[in-house]
């Protein structure tokens, strides 16, 4: 055997470790003799959004992933292109005929596999990904009859011009496309189980401890009025775009074509491609939208990680059952466990998605003087940072789908609870007190000498209330009153929820 050295580094990248390894034959093994699994064809995931999770994330790989922003690269350099011809904006320049923006078009509507790799073999020689880029499409120019054209390729670009259009589209695209319907789905799907449970009365518990009674389907609306605050926010977001050249001055564009009305031709080019055009930048574009969205998707992820742990919570105390999966295993040595995996499954991805947008946000809204590179990195994770937000939603789709309300275990509870009463007690006190009614002084004290730390059931309070000389229509009110029916206008409120 024959002891080798092999680099792990990608083509472009820096080889940060290196292994050394045996080959024997064919194969290769590590120094304790087991196979190389990185050396496999092809290799395992890295990751788990590429592996266990593939499928769940797969639908971001379209918007996200490193083929998908090159695939927008070249939308976005093939666009320009086309604008430039359609507007003449320098001499010489006339429209491009419908078949030869169609075979432009075809460059992003055909991007595969090949294209990737062929992008990767420049992209080896220039060291620079915009620039293979440029070149890919200016190896096809000849076909379309416009050789003559290749120096309209990239004209007037800096890479950000092209990196900053091409990741906002990709954006787009994924939150659109991706990420908002499964989250609508999601919420959806909460609104119709608080609708279902609006009218079952629930022990509200503050602090842990039993309080004024509710409704599962209100304490349900309350987590789904919260989402659609964030939905909202989120597809409201304007999502900016710039193309202005090296330090945004167009200095280099006025040289070229002093005629040309620059700003005209940027602004109407960004909003060509469905996004708000920004006036004013350094070399970059300032990414404040790409914070401002991120803040919105982890507010989101927030708000959902607590009805994961509201539910699991339920779950534990026995107000809902999670319905059995045929052939699943909950606990590998207790048979009878159900676990409630989904939403722990879900906790930890939206932990992950939202120290990932944090970070993102806060990276993106800095860059020194006109330009640094900490974006460049930084904005290739956003895929990541999105992908576990949308495993998570998956997650606590399919976990709320396998619950059911346990109405039995939510009456005892109440009935258990008599004490919570006192609330409302002590309030008819008062208002009895206001009008007139005598004897009534202290009610609070009164009421938590009663109550606080003892267990009062339904006889000892009727006993209490009709000993107070309360009135009669004030007595026979409190008299009818039941921990169950102690909810006020819960069942009322779910409505709020909805659009």
């Amino acid at each position: 055997m024959t002891r080798v050295l092999i680099d792990w580094g990608g083509r472009g990248t820096v080889v940060v470790a290196r292994t050394h390894l045996e080959v024997d034959g064919a194969r290769i093994h590590l120094p304790d003799g087991r196979l190389s699994l990185a050396a496999q064809s092809p290799a395992p995931a890295l990751g788990p959004l590429d592996g266990r999770y593939r499928r769940q994330s797969a639908p971001l790989t379209e918007h996200l992933s490193e083929a998908a922003l090159n695939r927008n690269r070249v939308h976005v350099e093939v666009e320009w292109f086309i604008h430039l011809c359609e507007h003449r904006v320098l001499p010489g320049l006339e429209p491009l005929n419908a078949e030869r923006q169609a075979g432009l078009r075809s460059l992003v509507t055909d991007f595969d596999a090949d294209a990737v790799a062929e992008l990767a073999e420049i992209e080896a020689v220039t060291v620079h990904d915009v620039k293979a880029v440029e070149y890919y499409i200016g190896r096809r120019l000849e076909a379309l009859g416009l050789e003559r054209l290749t120096p309209l390729v990239h004209f007037g670009c800096t890479s950000e011009d092209i990196n900053n259009l091409a990741w906002a589209v990709g954006i787009r695209d994924a939150v659109e496309q991706v990420w908002l319907p499964a989250a609508r789905d999601l919420v959806d799907q909460l609104l119709a189980m608080a609708e279902q449970t609006r009218e079952i009365p629930m022990l509200s518990r503050t602090h842990g401890q039993p309080a004024t009674p509710t409704t599962l389907g209100k304490e349900l609306a309350v987590l789904a009025f919260r989402l659609r605050r964030q939905l909202k926010r989120v597809t409201e977001q304007e999502i900016l775009g710039k193309i202005n050249g090296a330090t945004g001055t167009y200095a280099a564009h006025i040289v070229a074509v002093p005629g040309a009305d620059w700003q005209e031709v940027s602004r109407t080019f960004v909003e060509g491609l469905g996004l708000t055009w920004n006036p004013l930048t350094t070399q970059i574009e300032s990414h404040d939208w790409q914070a401002e969205l991120y803040g919105g998707i982890a507010q989101f992820n927030r708000v959902l990680h607590n009805l994961c742990t509201d539910v699991w919570s339920y779950i534990s105390i026995g107000y809902f059952r999670q319905i059995p999966v045929e052939g699943a295993t909950g606990s590998s040595t207790m048979p009878h466990k159900i676990n409630p995996i989904r939403f722990e499954n879900a906790e930890a991805n939206l932990e992950l998605s939202t120290s990932l947008l944090d970070t993102l946000a806060t990276t993106l809204s800095t860059s020194r003087w006109q330009r640094d590179l900490t974006d460049s990195t930084t904005q290739r994770n956003i895929g990541t940072a999105f992908g576990h937000s949308l495993l998570a939603i998956s997650n606590v789709a399919q976990g709320l789908a396998k619950l059911a309300v346990a109405e039995e275990v939510l009456a005892e509870d109440l009935e258990h609870n008599w004490e919570v009463l006192a609330e409302a007690i002590q309030m008819v006190m008062r208002a009895e007190a206001i009008a007139g009614a005598p004897g009534l002084d202290s009610p609070y004290e009164r009421l938590k000498e009663l109550t606080r730390g003892h267990r009062v059931d339904q006889q000892r309070l009727r006993e209490f209330v009709g000993s107070l000389g309360l009135p009669d229509a004030a007595a026979g009110r409190l008299a009818e009153l039941t921990p169950a029916a102690y909810h006020g206008i819960a069942a009322a409120l779910v409505d709020w929820a909805r659009d």
